[in-house]
């Protein structure tokens, strides 16, 4: 079993707003990872929020939220409260302001997964590194241990061996938002549409 764990319980401190409800092509930013992990392959989702329209958004789709209580601790917060409550063969981490993030490579990664299942899954996209990230449950306990604005992040560095890069050819599926700057270049490039 694969659980999808988005991690939408931030505070926007670039964006001085809330970015995941800002609509990016007809939908909330959020609402894109929901739908797409919805539609996905995964055997369960859980969105891990801060606020009450970013609850609702999950409530709409019937996934199971979390609320986040210690969100102002770090990133790593989230991962722990979604991983700590599901008992699960893999853990997948999205991010909840990557919008365009689709169903279809959230599906390639899982099969990338079921191929190598203790490996550490990561996306690069046109070659650089991204999410979603997917762990082996063989890493909870490390996951547990993380503290701070990170995730996975130093677990990867120590346990290269177990990382199986997965190359996806579409650089917008990779882009996250924390500024205006990256809600200017999306809106603006024709690159992109």
């Amino acid at each position: 079993m694969i659980v999808g764990i988005i991690l939408a319980s931030g505070y926007s401190k670039r964006m001085g707003k809330d970015k995941l409800l800002i609509e990016v092509e007809g939908r909330r930013i959020i609402e894109w990872v929901i739908k797409a992990c919805y539609e996905s392959k995964l055997d369960k989702t859980i969105l891990v929020y801060r606020t009450k329209e970013v609850k609702e958004l999950g409530n709409k789709y019937g996934i199971k939220t979390i609320y986040n209580s210690t969100a102002y601790l770090g990133q790593s917060e989230g991962l722990k409260l979604g991983i700590g409550k599901e008992k699960a063969d893999a853990y997948m981490f999205l991010m909840g302001d990557q919008p365009f993030i689709r169903t279809e490579y959230i599906n390639l990664l899982i099969e990338e997964h079921e191929k190598e299942k203790s490996k550490i899954i990561i996306p690069y996209y046109n070659g650089k590194k991204g999410t979603p990230t997917i762990f082996p449950s063989l890493f909870k306990e490390e996951l547990m241990k993380v503290k701070g604005d990170k995730g996975g992040r130093e677990i990867i560095e120590e346990y290269g061996f177990w990382v199986k890069k997965v190359y996806i050819n579409d650089e917008k599926a990779g882009l996250d938002i924390d500024t205006e700057f990256d809600l200017e270049r999306i809106e603006g490039e024709d690159k992109w549409t």
